[in-house]
């Protein structure tokens, strides 16, 4: 008898797990991002968010860009999905020894207090990957304008971020090595990066290059612009010779490869215009940079001038490129999590499979309980 209750009661689970299975099949399939997603389960997490950032920026004014810059080489490997932030483990090979990450992705720690005060107030509810788009949006939104009427205005443009996104469940760091455009890129080889992750080569390769407004660049990304620009044993002809020399002297020959330089020389902590018109003066200080206004007969020099010109539809343009950009989806198939750590993958945990190609396409999510392994 006993055997017999035990079995049927095992029964029991089962139809009960397919039942809630059924539903939660039935309720994704609905889910799209939008930023209301954790309004009825977490509604207080852009502010938790936000409170962490302006603690950090206290201390470190470069975390804004640097946490930009994790959303950036995150979202341009295998879709917005936090697989930047995941550690080596014995069947993940880590994001961050990627060439292009190695030595100069930070912002790590802060993303880590960040999940644990949300895990805090909302536990299991809120994805790494939704944690690290809503700090990119803040660090623009928090970080000083500049304007010649208000020296004193704080805050560049803020937009409602779309939420609802999933944890991957793994990292690809031969795709990061592949897929993430060098400071060295030209403008062709730019468009080239850009439109293999479905954004457009135009406008969003001329706005999300204007995050460079604010951050540091170490000398190692820009040092042959000054001596041996493309093995020619010369400068960079691009580069203004008052501002070749200023590098010069920061960034010696055989030097330090990790000194700082400001990506913005005029403005270098705020979010503003400043930097398409750096390139106007070609003050630029990444090639990759640079290109966007010196290479002839290119369609990006006139998005340069506009957005020199006109600061507003620098700001309206960015925003757009920036969602768009959060928006890049994993590949269909491709199972998720809500992460307890963002380093690691739960180690046993709810996954979620998906089958869209795009953002506007039916989601088509479903649930299987799985047991999973554990510079600017």
């Amino acid at each position: 008898m006993a055997l017999l209750l035990s079995s049927s009661f095992h029964q029991l689970v089962v139809v009960v797990a397919a039942s809630l299975m059924a539903l939660f099949l039935i309720s994704c399939n609905a889910q799209q991002l939008t930023p209301t997603f954790y309004s009825p389960t977490c509604p207080s997490v852009t502010n938790i968010i936000r409170q962490v950032l302006v603690n950090a920026s206290a201390t470190d004014p470069r975390i804004g860009a640097s946490l930009i810059r994790l959303h950036f080489h995150d979202c341009f490997v295998n879709g917005c999905d936090a697989s930047v932030l995941l550690d080596n483990s014995a069947t993940i090979l880590s994001e961050k020894q990627a060439l292009p990450n190695n030595n100069s992705l930070r912002g790590f720690e802060v993303i880590d207090l960040m999940k644990s005060r949300v895990e805090a107030s909302c536990p299991g509810v809120v994805s790494c990957a939704d944690i690290l788009t809503i700090a990119s949006e803040e660090s623009v939104a928090l970080v000083r304008r500049f304007n010649c009427a208000d020296l004193n205005l704080i805050g560049g443009p803020s937009w409602a971020v779309p939420l609802g996104r999933l944890d991957s469940l793994t990292a690809n760091r031969s795709l990061a090595n592949s897929a993430l455009p060098p400071p060295f890129f030209t403008v062709p080889q730019l468009k080239a990066a850009f439109a293999a992750v479905g954004l457009n080569t135009t406008v969003d390769l001329v706005a999300l290059s204007g995050a460079h407004t604010f951050g540091r660049a170490q000398c190692g990304g820009f040092v042959d612009r000054l001596y041996n620009f493309s093995g020619s044993g010369n400068p960079d002809p691009t580069l203004n010779a008052t501002y070749l020399n200023t590098l010069r002297q920061l960034c010696p020959r055989n030097g330090n490869a990790s000194v700082l330089a400001n990506l913005d020389r005029a403005t270098p902590n705020a979010f503003d215009s400043r930097y398409f018109s750096n390139l106007q003066t070609r003050e630029g200080l990444l090639q990759s940079d640079q290109e966007l206004f010196s290479t002839a007969g290119e369609d990006t020099v006139a998005i340069v001038n506009r957005f020199s010109a006109n600061q507003t539809a620098f700001f309206q343009s960015f925003v757009a490129s920036m969602i768009r950009m959060g928006n890049i989806a994993p590949p269909p198939g491709s199972r998720g999590e809500i992460r307890r750590n963002c380093r690691v993958v739960n180690a046993a945990s709810t996954l979620i499979t998906t089958t869209a190609t795009d953002g506007s396409a039916e989601s088509g999510l479903g649930y299987e309980t799985t047991p999973l392994a554990s510079s600017i």
